[in-house]
This record gives C-alpha cells, sequence and structure tokens, in this order.
C-alpha cells in the first residue's frame, strides 16, 4: 500500500462521521476537558467539544480494540486486533504532538485492555483469549519489564485490567471466574499475583474501579451485582444490589468525587447509585448497551457511550442526556444527495436511512424499519420522496422532512431489492433484485403499477443509472454484463460482456461513454453506441473497486473500495491524481457533491468521511 500512495498528492480529510461503540470503555475524555478521544475502525480521533475540530492518529494496520489516556494527558495507548498467528501492536502517542511515542508487539492476535499507572510510569497491557498473557511496560525506555500468565489455566480469559490510583506498582486483572490483585517487583522484575477471595459467589466481571483512596475497588459482572473488594486483603467486603440487578450486566463503572458511583448497563440504563447497598439513586435509560462512562473535569459533566454508535453528554445536576454524536452501527451500504444541493446527504445501512447536515456532520432525521437492510436509496428529483430497496423485496418511499412511509411497493423482487434509480420527470422508478431482474414502475400521485420486466441478468443487479432524457439506462451485474437498455419500448440496446462481477458504473456527462469497474479491479472505458471497449485501466492493486463517481463535466472521476483507499482521476488521461487515506473499512460507495465542494465515502465500518474537493471552482 505505501507503494501505491507515496507518489500523489493527499485528498484533505475534512471530517470523519462514525465512532465504534462495541469498543469497551473507548470514550475518554482528556484531562484537559476539551477533546473527547475516541476508536473508529483503525484509526483513534480526537474531537474539540468546543469547535468540533477532529485530530486523527493513524497507524493501526487492522480494528482498534482498546483506547487508554493516561492521568496527566500526555500519552494516549491504544491496542488493536489482529489474525490468527500475528501479534497486535500496542501503540503508545504522545498527546501534544499527535505523535508515536512508542511501538510494542508481544501479545498473539488481540490486545484486550491497557491501563496507565497514577504516574504515567508504567503501561500495563492484557493480551486476549488466544494469548492470556499480562505485560508491564517501561513508558521512559519504550521496553518490556516482565510478563506473565494472566489467569491460571484452570479459569477463563481475563477480560479487564486496572491500575490503583496512588501505587505505581499495583493493577487488578478480571475475568471470567478470574480476579487477581498484582504487586509489582522491579528489583526481581517480577509481577506477583494474589488471587481475590469472592467466597461462594462465581462471577463473570465485565469492568473494574478503584476508589480514590485505594482502600476497595469495585468489579462490575455479567450477572448485573457489583462486588466490592479490599485492597489490602484481597477479601469480598461486600455486594449488591440483591434484588434488582442491572439487567443485561454491568458495563461500566466510574467512581464520583462525592464517593456516589455511576454505573452503566447492558440494557442501556445509566444509573448513580451508592455503595455498600448499590441502590439506585437517578437513573436515565439511553440508546443502546453503555460501552464506556467517563467523566469531564470532576465529575460536573460526563459523556457515554453506548453500543449502538451514540455519544451522549450529561449534566450531573439535572442528570439528563444530550445526544452529541450518533453514526452508523454497521456497514454504510450507499449515500445520496439530493438533486442540486450539497447541504444536505442520505446514507442507508442496516434498518436505517439518515439524513446528514453536511457542514456540521448533524442528524437530521433517522428512518427505521427493525431487522431489514436497506441496499439503495435515491432522491426524486423533484424533491418529494426518498426512494429505497430493501433486502425484503420491497421498495419504500419516505417523505424527507418526517420520514414517513409514501408508499410500499410489496414483493417488488423476490431475492431482495438491490439496485434503483428514478427518472428525472419522477414518474418512473427502474429497480433490479438479487434474481438479475430488472423491474419498472410507473408511479402515480396516489398508486403505482407495474410496467414492465426485462429478463437478461443472471445475477444480482449492483447499479443502476439513467441517462437525462429519461430514454435509456445502464445496469450493472454480477453476471459479468452491462446492458443498455431502451426504457421507452423495453428492449435491449447494447451489451457489454466483461469477466468480472460489475459493482458499478457511470455515464460520462455527454452520455457516449460508461465506465464501469468491480471485482477484477479495472476501470472500463465503453462506447454506448455498440458496447466496444475504448480502454481500460488498473484501479486498483488490491482488492475490488466498490464505488464510483464522476463530475458534473465529466473531466474528472473517483473510485474507493477494497483496498481502503479514495483515488481522484482524471477522465481523459485515465490517471490517478490525488489518493485519499483514511477509511478504515472498505469503501462501498462514493459519492462528489453536486456543488463539487466535497467528496463523501462511506464504508463497512460505519464510517462517513467527508473530503475536500482538490481543485477549487
Amino acid at each position: 500500500m505505501a507503494k501505491e500512495t507515496e507518489d500523489f498528492s493527499q485528498l484533505e480529510l475534512e471530517s470523519i462521521i462514525g465512532f465504534n461503540g462495541k469498543v469497551p470503555s473507548g470514550l475518554s475524555v482528556h484531562p484537559d476537558c476539551e477533546n473527547i478521544i475516541y476508536p473508529l475502525g483503525c484509526t483513534t480521533v480526537v474531537q474539540n467539544l468546543k469547535t468540533s475540530q477532529q485530530a486523527f492518529l493513524e497507524s493501526h494496520t487492522n480494528n482498534i480494540s482498546f483506547v487508554a489516556v493516561s492521568r496527566s494527558g500526555r500519552y494516549i495507548a491504544t491496542g488493536q486486533v489482529t489474525y490468527m498467528g500475528f501479534k497486535a501492536d500496542i501503540i503508545i502517542y504522545n498527546y501534544v504532538e499527535k505523535a508515536i511515542h512508542a511501538t510494542m508487539t508481544l501479545h498473539q492476535a488481540k490486545v484486550e485492555s491497557l491501563a496507565f499507572s497514577p504516574n504515567d510510569l508504567y503501561l500495563v497491557s492484557l493480551g486476549g483469549q488466544d494469548d492470556g498473557s499480562v505485560v508491564i511496560w517501561n513508558i521512559a525506555t519504550k521496553l518490556s519489564i516482565c510478563g506473565s500468565p494472566a489467569c491460571v489455566a484452570t479459569a477463563g480469559n481475563a477480560l479487564t485490567i486496572k491500575f490503583a490510583n496512588n501505587m505505581d506498582d499495583t493493577f487488578i486483572t478480571g475475568g471470567t471466574g478470574t480476579l487477581r490483585l498484582w504487586l509489582l517487583d522491579l528489583p526481581n522484575r517480577k509481577i506477583r499475583p494474589t488471587e481475590c477471595q469472592t467466597g461462594p459467589l462465581k462471577r463473570m466481571i465485565n469492568c473494574i474501579e478503584v476508589t480514590k483512596d485505594d482502600s476497595f475497588f469495585y468489579c462490575g459482572t455479567t450477572t448485573g451485582d457489583i462486588l466490592m473488594i479490599s485492597m489490602k486483603t484481597g477479601l469480598l467486603n461486600n455486594y449488591g444490589p440483591i434484588k434488582n440487578k442491572f439487567s443485561l450486566g454491568v458495563t461500566a463503572i466510574v467512581e464520583l468525587k462525592s464517593e456516589d458511583i455511576l454505573v452503566g448497563s447492558g440494557d442501556g440504563i445509566i444509573v448513580l447509585c451508592k455503595a455498600p447497598h448499590f441502590k439506585a439513586l437517578k437513573k436515565v435509560q439511553v440508546d443502546g448497551g453503555i460501552t464506556s462512562i467517563s467523566l469531564r473535569g470532576q465529575g460536573h459533566q460526563f459523556f457515554v457511550g453506548t453500543i449502538t454508535s451514540q455519544i451522549y453528554r450529561f449534566n450531573f445536576t439535572e442528570f439528563k442526556e444530550e445526544l452529541i454524536t450518533t453514526c452508523h452501527s454497521n456497514a454504510v451500504l450507499d449515500i445520496a444527495f439530493p438533486c442540486g444541493t450539497s447541504d444536505l446527504f442520505g446514507t442507508c445501512s442496516k434498518a436505517e436511512i439518515r439524513i446528514w447536515h453536511t457542514p456540521t456532520n448533524k442528524e437530521l432525521l433517522r428512518i427505521s424499519v427493525p431487522n431489514m437492510t436497506c441496499n439503495a436509496i435515491e432522491f426524486m428529483q423533484d424533491g418529494k420522496s426518498i426512494i429505497s430497496a430493501w433486502n425484503d423485496g420491497k421498495i419504500r418511499a419516505f417523505t424527507p422532512e418526517t420520514g414517513k412511509l409514501m408508499y410500499a411497493i410489496n414483493n417488488a423482487h423476490h431475492d431482495g431489492v438491490t439496485a434503483i434509480a428514478a427518472t428525472s420527470d419522477c414518474k418512473k422508478i427502474i429497480s433490479g433484485g438479487g434474481e438479475g431482474q430488472i423491474r419498472i414502475w410507473e408511479i402515480f400521485a396516489k398508486s403505482h403499477k407495474f410496467s414492465a420486466g426485462l429478463k437478461e441478468h443472471t445475477s444480482t443487479v449492483s447499479c443502476i443509472k439513467i441517462k437525462k432524457n429519461d430514454q435509456e439506462c445502464v445496469t450493472a451485474s454480477y453476471d459479468g454484463t452491462c446492458i443498455i437498455w431502451d426504457i421507452i419500448r423495453y428492449a435491449r440496446n447494447q451489451m457489454i460482456l466483461a469477466n468480472t462481477l460489475f459493482k458499478c458504473v457511470c455515464y460520462h456527462p455527454e452520455e457516449y461513454q460508461i465506465i464501469t469497474s468491480g471485482k477484477d479491479r479495472k476501470i472500463g472505458y465503453w462506447e454506448v453506441y455498440d458496447g466496444s471497449a475504448i480502454r481500460e485501466l488498473d484501479g486498483s492493486l488490491s482488492g475490488s473497486v466498490n464505488g464510483m463517481d464522476i463530475t458534473t463535466d465529466g473531466s474528472f472521476f473517483v473510485t474507493g473500495g477494497e483496498d481502503k483507499l479514495i483515488k481522484f482521476w482524471g477522465y481523459n488521461e485515465g490517471e490517478v491524481t490525488h489518493i485519499g487515506i483514511g477509511h478504515s473499512g472498505t469503501i462501498n460507495r462514493i459519492k462528489i457533491s453536486p456543488s463539487a465542494k466535497h467528496i463523501i465515502s462511506v464504508s463497512s465500518d460505519g464510517a462517513i468521511l467527508r473530503w475536500k474537493y482538490p481543485y477549487a471552482n
């Protein structure tokens, strides 16, 4: 990949919409109280709370599995997952310079958890289930001091790790059937564990929080109760609540200055409670299971991250939630701009369509259809409806202001609707299905009717584009054909054959040529008149090209795909002029905004990236 990107100008990344809420305690407020830090794919995002400006820490080769911030705020440590048989990196960044301080590689396959010592002397890391070791690192020398198996062979996996608040040599690990207090013996380079005794209770530990004076620590369990254990003896002091346990387990615990504790549960409830009985004083329900709670300053404000990729801000006194960031928690499959405006765009994913405000990244509307997947969306040119293709074989049309369902075309395709397009007079919808059929629907004010079916493709239709005069369209399919249809007399005009699965197709604005791409990584230029090949370019060195879009004057086009790179091409030269690096998942679709100010790309890790268009208009 380095070879592929070193000779080109880079596209400027303006902003990212995305947050991986599945990372345990992934969201942190930096000790300067002005920035929040969270992971997205292989990137760590540092976002200013006032200006929403983002900085990106990018060095990992695979998804980030844990983010830790040191108490002084000087360092950020991130761990990643990798493939079986490979070692997973831990990277420590210098926060002020946003540069790498050290890269540490010892753990196999996954870094489960990380913790800084209170005075930034050491970092302790815990490997995943294929590794099972705990290692302590010296931050100044960037070397490991010593390591040890995290638990006895008969116990399960350790899942979480936490340093004491005032001692640089004491930390705790917890997990399935294991809870240990560790002491660092620096002269002998050893870490010595003490098993914590929980008596008759058998628990799986999700999270640990140490009290400010290091006298006790709290353990949140999958059972939904909290264990309170003495730091001196390692014995169980108390546990609760006895009744009304937290549903779906305790997934996050934070102690406040007042010695009350904030608890987050797997069913999305934030509770303020008091030790030792852990009775709820206040509670609030949010969307999705809680994965992180982080205090700002002394805790007058705190931030909550959930598994559905939402970030909430709470004011402690009012104890009311305010949604500050939201994004897709599943792969984003398509993106569309309304006709003639660049200030809004729509994206679709599993079970939902969202409309975004481009300059601010704010979500304006969310349309949910539970348990279904939306494969493609399109704005009607009159702006009165959003049409969408769903995997249950329905075409659904929604109002763009309220998201209300206007009409649904049932059983449009028997193997799911996979592509959709509308004519510029808004009277016809053309849809493609998983079984390879193209169907044309006539839309009236209060009804719709099936107009014609075109059966030539033998596999999934991936993309449909219509000519400006509404008389012709081109469809791309996984069967290795692109077909140009006459949609007035419902017949085939031309067919393009290639040994590939076509993923995307675009008309040149003058409509005498089309460009295609797909699984064979080649970008093909074709004559519309007779379907003959004009030229072929190498679109990528690795992986298929999934999305492309062409500028309104036809002088440039962009592509994106499995190599996670955005490529900006000159149409006539057939050469890459700019490359965009920033995605950490496969790019599914890419669009140039109608005003040619931005390029927006969406990927399978749920991220939406906005790039600056490289040439001033």
